[in-house]
């Protein structure tokens, strides 16, 4: 999985980096612009983003899938003054701007910051349109990726990404086998308010922030098994999931607020929402955590409750979980839900096993 990205420059390549990047932010710095300049990619926690999470492009998809690439891309270039509307990720990414902006008021020099990257397959023609939509709602996104067509995924690595957002799931498959921590946006069926001044990220725990051990007892042995299991290895530490790095960022960036005694006052706040139940399971999951050097703000056993009643009231700007009957409820009771596709959980929905298609001989 993606780790937390190394804050030293030692050997020759990194020296060149920094006088690059030097000479990048000399740059910005004399422009007349009120914009911050965007963090270097080595110490920033970026998240990348596809053009259809960011907005609402569903109209414009329409036209791509029914009258083709041209059309599309003329559609585009003829509507480009007109604001593309915002999209199932614009509140969580208006939320990374926020904790930039009281991170910037802290420490005036900082560079441990969200960078907020747009990964896209459209055509440059179409970057036109993508650029004044995100100028017209003033978000601070100045680097892109416009692969033309081509899946982005590839160039992931090479933009330094803690967190990838599309709603393509092939290409968030993709990338979490390339150990990349990546989730598939599905719009809430209902708009409810969001914190503006604290992001609040909830995760599920098997097979997102830890691995699907765990999981494969219970679908392959009851109930019963898996706690007998949880409590014989209480003590031993889960294997990570494709979230881990993710809240490991998150903790990283939370850490520079509780330097400033400003625990209480954080603009990142963090949610375990488990099916687990505490009594039975609960133990080696919070023993992870610690064994991780992780915190997490509020732990939510559930003991197979359903979940979107209370991620109504968390009201997350994102919540990751890797099983689908889950986000269908979250997204129901209007959460903007995440569907990592990892692990034995992507066999199985509402418990049962999905029929899977004969192998042809």
């Amino acid at each position: 999985m993606s780790e937390i990205k190394p804050s030293d420059t030692t050997d020759t390549v990194d020296s060149g980096e920094e006088k690059d990047w030097a000479a990048a932010k000399a740059f910005f710095d004399n422009l007349k612009t009120n914009k911050p300049r965007p963090p270097k990619p080595r110490n920033a926690v970026t998240i990348a983003v596809s053009s259809r999470t960011l907005f609402n492009m569903v109209a414009e998809r329409k036209i791509y899938e029914e009258e083709g690439m041209e059309k599309y891309v003329a559609y585009q270039v003829e509507h480009e003054n007109e604001p593309l509307k915002p999209g199932v990720a614009f509140p969580f990414v208006k939320a990374l701007m926020n904790v930039n902006t009281r991170l910037r008021e802290l420490y005036t020099e900082n560079e441990e910051l969200f960078d907020i990257v747009l990964m896209t397959n459209n055509h440059a023609q179409v970057g036109v349109r993508l650029i004044n939509s995100i100028n017209h709602y003033d978000l601070t996104i100045e680097r892109f990726c416009m692969t033309g067509g081509k899946s982005p995924t590839g160039y992931l690595k090479a933009y330094m990404t803690n967190l990838y957002l599309s709603k393509d799931s092939d290409k968030v498959t993709e990338a979490i086998e390339e150990g990349i921590a990546a989730a598939t946006m599905f719009m809430p069926e209902k708009e409810i308010e969001l914190s503006e001044t604290q992001l609040r990220v909830a995760f599920d725990g098997d097979a997102v922030l830890f691995s699907d051990e765990s999981e494969i007892i219970v679908k392959q042995h009851g109930l019963d098994t898996f706690f007998e299991h949880e409590k014989e290895f209480e003590n031993k530490p889960l294997a990570q999931g494709p979230l881990k790095c993710f809240l490991e960022a998150l903790g990283k960036l939370q850490r520079r607020f509780y330097a400033k005694n400003q625990r209480m006052e954080c603009p990142i706040r963090t949610f375990l929402v488990t099916a687990r139940s505490a009594a039975s399971s609960g133990a080696r999951v919070l023993k992870t955590l610690r064994s991780w050097g992780l915190e997490i703000d509020e732990a939510l056993f559930l003991a197979g409750a359903p979940k979107g009643p209370l991620l109504e009231k968390i009201k997350p700007h994102i919540f990751f979980d890797d099983q689908m009957f889950h986000i269908e409820g979250a997204k129901e009771l209007g959460t903007i839900a995440a569907h990592v596709p990892y692990g034995i959980g992507q066999k199985y929905h509402k418990g049962k096993l999905i029929e899977q298609p004969a192998k042809k001989e």
